[in-house]
């Protein structure tokens, strides 16, 4: 449940708002960062991961190599991650209704991801955002099932600060999910 609110944060679905991180289910792939390159986790319990961490920070894009995303959402998070983990963040996630395969390569294609440890999630069911009631149907565009943009702070197994986009990336932007921390 949340338990706190920003001023900067706006509606999100009820069901976000109502979300027990022990009640969220949804099987994901994780990429994760190691000293030669990334690993894979697969099959994971994401819900599960996010309730091990003290504090975490998720953030979710509507698609990899799409122009917002891999030009400033998650350029944003590696350039402050640094900044992020001395307010005691244990993990950055970044998350996207794609393959584990697509998020490996752009990682990898992206700059600084891999020293910056960020770990990319594949929903490629959209399994957790589908749990989260985030999916951001694009079919009539011929993009697909995709997740709303997004950032969440869990802390102790809970959600605490919800930032959503309909647009641009002001509310879920590596900076303003700083300065809520």
């Amino acid at each position: 449940m949340l338990s706190a609110m920003s001023t900067c944060e706006f509606e999100a679905h009820p069901a976000l708002y109502n979300t027990d991180l022990l009640l969220l289910k949804g099987t994901v792939d994780l990429v994760v960062p190691s000293e030669t390159g990334y690993n894979f986790l697969e099959s994971q319990d994401f819900g599960a991961i996010l309730r091990t961490h003290k504090k975490a920070v998720l953030f979710a894009v509507p698609g990899a190599f799409t122009p917002t995303c891999s030009a400033k959402h998650l350029p944003g998070f590696i350039e402050r991650a640094a900044e992020i983990r001395a307010k005691g963040v244990e993990e950055i996630y970044c998350l996207s209704v794609n393959d584990k395969y697509v998020m490996r390569s752009w990682a990898e294609s992206t700059q600084n991801c891999l020293q910056n440890r960020i770990v990319l999630v594949a929903d490629g069911n959209a399994e957790f955002t589908s749990a989260l009631n985030a999916v951001n149907d694009r079919r009539s565009g011929r993009m697909g099932i995709r997740s709303q943009r997004y950032a969440l702070i869990v802390e102790n197994g809970a959600i605490v600060h919800v930032f959503r986009d309909s647009s641009g990336l002001a509310n879920s932007s590596a900076e303003n999910l700083l300065s809520q921390l």
